[in-house]
This record gives structure tokens, sequence and C-alpha cells, in this order.
């Protein structure tokens, strides 16, 4: 005999086995600024055309950090960090699920 469906499961299923996919993630937001360089003929002397700077903000060691990302490594890093939020939301969907159920059996046995 085949077993009910259960949606909830199923989506559970679904998001633990996409997980391997995030295995890239970086923690830490994505900041992007502005900036003089200081030299005196660039540019950016006159405040307006300004140089852009990418850095990641994480917490090392308990500490905020900000690491600064070259340019050439901009997109693959804000993607990896949009894995973590990827991860984030999956983890909560995923306890979510799992306190529905506990909920269920508790109430169950009560019965």
């Amino acid at each position: 005999m085949k077993s009910p469906r259960e949606p909830d499961l199923e989506l559970r299923g679904k998001l633990i086995r996409s997980l391997g996919a995030l295995r890239e993630m970086l923690p830490g937001s994505f900041v992007e600024r502005t900036r003089a360089c200081g030299r005196p003929g660039c540019h950016c002397a006159d405040g307006k055309r300004l140089h852009s700077q990418y850095q990641i903000s994480v917490l090392i060691d308990g500490k905020p950090k900000a690491l600064n990302i070259p340019a050439e490594l901009v997109e693959k890093v804000r993607q990896k960090i949009e894995m973590r939020r990827r991860f984030d939301a999956a983890a909560a969907t995923i306890c979510k699920v799992n306190l529905k159920r506990f909920l269920k059996e508790k109430k169950d046995r009560q019965v």
C-alpha cells in the first residue's frame, strides 16, 4: 500500500538534496564603496567620479573584518554570498517543517 503524499516531507527532501549545490557559500555581506584614491591628477580628485572598492564584511574570531575583493572576483563572490542566503532560507524552512511534524507527533501522543 502506497503511503499518503506529504508535501512538507517532499519539500524538506528537496531542500536537503539542494544543499550540496551550496558548498561554495561564503559568510558575510557584500559591500561596494566608492572612494578617492588620493592621487592629485586622478579623475577621482574632483570627488565626483570615484573608484569602486569591493569588500566582504565578515566575523573572524568574533571580530568584524572587511576583506577587499579584486574586481575580477566580484561576481563570483556575490554569488557565493547569495548561496549563504539561500542556505539560511533552506535551513529555516527545514526547521519549520521539522517543528510542525514534532508538534503534531507530540499532540498525537497526548490523545
